[in-house]
């Protein structure tokens, strides 16, 4: 193997594959993921990604809506520039061989909550599914792509330890260590340019739409490395993932049912038939996913019920398995028949509005280090992500950071970086006390969905932060004692993005877009900016201010 290439990208999404095939026609590409190409969070999307493909619609219509939802924290210019560059990329997309639904000769739109015109497109209920056939075929075909599956980004490597340099100084990204899962070796990626697009970090919640490759491991990465994060309070919970108690996660909890079920025409009731969402607001159960999660999870508590209902009874069961086939069919193996009965839903951790802080061709405050996708803190979310802008971020922002990598082309090069220095496991020894890893894990999960979810405190933030001081302690000492692990390294992730979590809730004094808190409850307009971690000044942590490896 060659470790060297022009440009690394870490993961395998929408953001990396649609990187990976621009940048290798002006050099190597290496892509380094966790699972098999077709795993990740872009896979799981099932709603669509939204674009102005209509003349009934307009650029300025689709910057209000996302505006709107994002409860006054967007970029407006950003905003700006990923909705103007979203048609150009979805025709890219079609070149590449997507296949979109369509009505007759016309794409077919739906609507989803927070949008005022019809502008999703959509392959079925498997849109992301359709996007990375496509993208994954043609990664395949170029000669200049190689693929390292099943390896685990353990961290990046700088030009000086993180350690040594403050915030002032530069200290550039040359590529990253991975964990080989057959050599059981962590291996040395070097590149001129390194890409995270590693995605989100659902997983750090214990219900969760995400695949279990959704850790956080870019985030937790770059805030090691001296990157600056932003705004990781603002956790959007998806509001109808099917209940299933019974069954395996992967067939229950962690199947979300997409907002385009409501846009078309589905209602949230409670178990005596009753409305949850009429009256609350005046798109009613279109409203913006934070305050249909917000009241799903208020009603629960208020009933006692486990679960709400999604309605979808008044559609015929013709449309119904030609709109929703995907859904409609997981449903029946688990014996509900949507077009009679409603679906049991529950909301869970669902996109990460906040991440590695980037400019608009993404940029991170590291040179040589780009973040792009859900790993990636544009401005375009702002306080609350609108439906389907996600799909069409990484696809902007995909093409948008490859062209501003190639405008810059001097010193590209890969033969002109030394090797960095191999990976060094000290003194660690096999690991033999798995439990204390599973524990770990639990406890995590289990304490974010209690104290840091839909609705949060200032005495439940304060409680998770103490016991995740204890639990950070355990971990530290465990990973310098053991030999690496997928289980092991995915553990320091969450755990570090738990912690960067609840310092950033913590930091802001109101509730706004997905972040609520019962202490203080209404907006405040001197609140208008974003949080900001850094290891420079989030002060001691002991996940956080480790060295980024050991070498």
């Amino acid at each position: 193997m060659d470790p060297r290439s022009d440009f690394l990208i870490l993961g395998s999404g929408i953001a990396g594959l649609s990187a990976a095939l621009e940048l290798a026609e002006i050099g190597s590409v290496s892509i380094v993921t966790k699972k098999e190409t077709v795993s990740s969070n872009t896979n799981h999307a099932q709603g669509g990604i939204a674009a102005v493909m209509s003349p009934l619609d307009s650029i300025e219509e689709h910057i209000a809506d996302t505006i709107t939802a994002g409860a006054g924290l967007c970029n407006e210019a950003v905003v700006r520039k990923i909705i103007e560059d979203g048609p150009e990329r979805v025709r890219s997309l079609i070149d590449r061989g997507v296949k979109f639904s369509k009505e007759g000769e016309d794409l077919s739109l739906g609507l989803e909550g927070g949008h005022s015109k019809r502008r999703v497109l959509h392959a079925g209920d498997l849109t992301g599914r359709e996007i990375e056939r496509a993208l994954v075929a043609a990664i395949n075909a170029h000669p200049n792509i190689s693929v390292y599956e099943n390896h685990v980004a353990v961290d990046l490597i700088t030009e000086h330890r993180p350690s040594t340099v403050d915030a002032s100084s530069e200290n550039r990204c040359l590529g990253a260590y991975a964990l080989n899962p057959v050599s059981g070796k962590v291996e040395s990626f070097t590149a001129r340019i390194t890409l995270l697009a590693t995605g989100g970090a659902g997983k750090v919640y214990l219900y969760t739409s995400n695949p279990d490759i959704a850790t956080g491991d870019g985030m937790a990465m770059a805030y090691r490395a001296g990157a600056e994060l932003r705004n990781l309070e603002f956790v959007q919970f998806h509001p109808t993932c099917l209940f299933a108690p019974g069954v395996t996660e992967e067939a229950g909890r962690r199947f979300l049912l997409t907002e385009a079920l409501r846009g078309e025409g589905g209602i949230l009731v409670r178990a005596d038939g009753s409305r949850i969402m009429k009256g609350l607001h005046p798109r009613e159960d279109l409203a913006p996913r934070d305050i249909v999660a917000r009241a799903i999870d208020a009603d629960m508590k208020r009933t006692g019920s486990e679960c709400v209902y999604l309605d979808v009874t008044m559609k015929s069961r013709d449309y119904l398995k030609d709109r929703f086939p995907n859904i409609y069919a997981r449903c029946e193996r688990l014996g509900i028949d949507i077009a009679k009965d409603p679906i049991p839903v529950v909301p869970a951790a669902h996109f990460f509005c906040g991440g590695v802080q980037t400019d608009t061709e993404g940029r991170t405050t590291i040179p040589g280090l780009y973040a792009i996708g859900e790993v990636a803190h544009t401005g375009l979310h702002g306080a609350n992500r609108l439906a389907s802008n996600s799909l069409l971020e990484g696809a902007v922002l995909g093409y948008r950071a490859s062209k501003a990598i190639g405008d810059d082309r001097e010193g590209l090069r890969s033969d002109q970086f030394p090797l960095a220095k191999a990976w060094d496991p000290g003194e660690a020894v096999p690991e033999d006390e798995a439990i204390v890893v599973r524990q770990d894990w639990e406890e995590i999960r289990q304490l974010m969905w209690n104290y840091v979810g839909i609705v949060r405190s200032d005495r439940r933030l304060e409680l998770a932060s103490n016991r995740l001081r204890a639990i950070g302690a355990e971990i530290a000492d465990h990973y310098w004692r053991t030999l690496l692990t997928r289980d092991l390294i995915e553990l320091r992730n969450i755990a570090l993005l738990a912690e960067l979590i609840i310092k950033c809730a913590r930091s802001r004094r109101e509730s706004r877009g997905l972040h609520f808190n019962s202490d203080c409850p209404e907006s405040n307009n001197e609140c208008v900016r974003d949080s900001i971690v850094n290891r420079y000044s989030s002060g001691k942590s002991h996940l956080g201010n480790q060295e980024a490896a050991r070498r």
